[in-house]
């Protein structure tokens, strides 16, 4: 920090660092005006693109800036254009991709119903349907269950299937009145 205010003030107040001479205190000074030039011309360039304070300038120098635009738009639409093609490049992939995991879904529906569709015809039952070993551990007790399926309401099945279905306790759920 202190070097930093010292800086400051032999900038400020003009006073000459020991190796320096005025010469290149000059020159340090000319670099000055024109970098500072270079910044307006920047900045009144800057306000001319968008358009601002365009009174003071002549018929030249506005085509130069129109040409100018036209080629930073050219630019800005080549590029956005090569964006495109490359996002349109990746989703044609993608979409290739999904096409043959489709392809590959609709072949393995085809054959997984072709063969139940002949073990339909023919009778069999493809997939045996395997009961899970009785767990006679506490809370669970298996249920002697009739493997057919009746839908609807039928009062004197209902009470033959209460009577068989009875657990061991003799305590009969709710849902099965």
């Amino acid at each position: 920090m202190p070097k930093t205010l010292e800086r400051y003030h032999s900038c400020t107040y003009g006073a000459l660092e020991p190796g320096q001479t005025e010469i290149d205190t000059q020159s340090n000074y000319q670099e000055y005006l024109n970098l500072k030039a270079k910044v307006e011309v920047l900045q009144r360039s800057q306000r001319h693109f968008l358009g601002e304070d365009l009174g003071d300038l002549g018929t030249k120098e506005l085509e130069q800036h129109e040409h100018q635009l036209e080629f930073s738009l050219k630019q800005i639409r080549s590029t956005k254009m090569q964006f495109m093609l490359d996002q349109l490049s990746d989703l044609q992939r993608k979409e290739d991709i999904l096409l043959e995991t489709n392809r590959n879904l609709r072949r393995k529906l085809d054959e997984s119903t072709s063969a139940l569709r002949s073990s339909w015809e023919t009778g069999e039952q493809s997939i045996p349907y395997n009961h899970p070993p009785p767990q006679s551990e506490g809370f669970f007790e298996p249920l002697q269950c009739s493997s057919s399926v009746q839908i609807g309401y039928n009062p004197t099945v209902t009470d033959q299937a209460t009577a068989t279905v009875s657990a061991p306790s003799g305590f009969i759920p709710g849902w099965m009145l």
